[in-house]
């Protein structure tokens, strides 16, 4: 399992797991718990790489990121960095 602390944004951290490049089990602690749990479902079983390119520069009032944006920081620091 990995976990990712977010910054800038309402959720506090990110925990998913990652099985043959895959995305599973994504939980958002905090957050917009619908718009979050929507997230979650939608990734399920995507390839990492197009999770990045699908959710990578959405940002959130004006924040400049957005929870789905942290999770693909996520994703390119704990996973795409580490092949």
């Amino acid at each position: 399992m990995y976990s990712y602390v977010t910054k800038g944004v309402c959720s506090s951290q990110i925990n998913f797991d990652v099985v043959e490049n895959k995305i599973r089990n994504v939980n958002f602690v905090g957050g917009c718990n619908g718009n979050l749990q929507g997230i979650s479902k939608l990734v399920e079983g995507m390839d990492v790489a197009e999770a990045v390119e699908k959710l990578e520069g959405i940002s959130c009032s004006g924040k400049g990121t957005s929870c789905p944006d942290q999770f693909a920081t996520a994703l390119k620091k704990l996973v795409l960095s580490r092949k």
